[in-house]
């Protein structure tokens, strides 16, 4: 089916809705940063630029979830409103993760290669700042722009 005025990301999110349900991370091998977001958050919506940013990085993967649980074409049509640009979750990893889900939004999760949970940043964050938190953590500058 072809839904008129979705971008690239969100019928790849569609698509991978249908497949990935198991709470699994993707790209095991690198960070992974996962932001918890909503339409409503305009903390969100101001964040999704820097989060599309750094998903550019070739050891970074970032990785969403809608906090309000949204699937399906509803979800596919948040994406592309957000103008999101890197994958989002069909299933919340909180579980996975062994953690309970954020009670503020935007929260950041920052997990490392391994798919261990590292650190939990709340709040809006900026490219830069998440790109030194990573530092902190251990990942050796591999890629380009930062």
């Amino acid at each position: 089916m072809i839904v008129k005025g979705l971008t690239k990301a969100a019928i790849l999110l569609a698509l991978a809705s249908c497949s990935s349900s198991d709470g699994a991370l993707p790209d095991a091998g690198n960070w992974r940063v996962i932001n918890y977001w909503a339409t409503w958050c305009t903390p969100c919506r101001e964040e999704v630029p820097e989060l599309n940013h750094l998903n550019e990085l070739s050891d970074v993967t970032v990785l969403g979830v809608n906090y309000d649980g949204k699937t399906g074409l509803e979800l596919s049509q948040q994406v592309n409103e957000m103008a999101i640009g890197f994958e989002v979750l069909s299933t919340d990893p909180s579980e996975t993760l062994g953690i309970p889900v954020p009670r503020v939004l935007p929260t950041t999760l920052l997990v490392d290669p391994k798919g261990r949970l590292q650190q939990t940043l709340v709040g809006p964050q900026t490219a830069a700042a998440i790109i030194a938190a990573l530092a902190e953590l251990g990942r050796v500058n591999t890629s380009r722009n930062d």
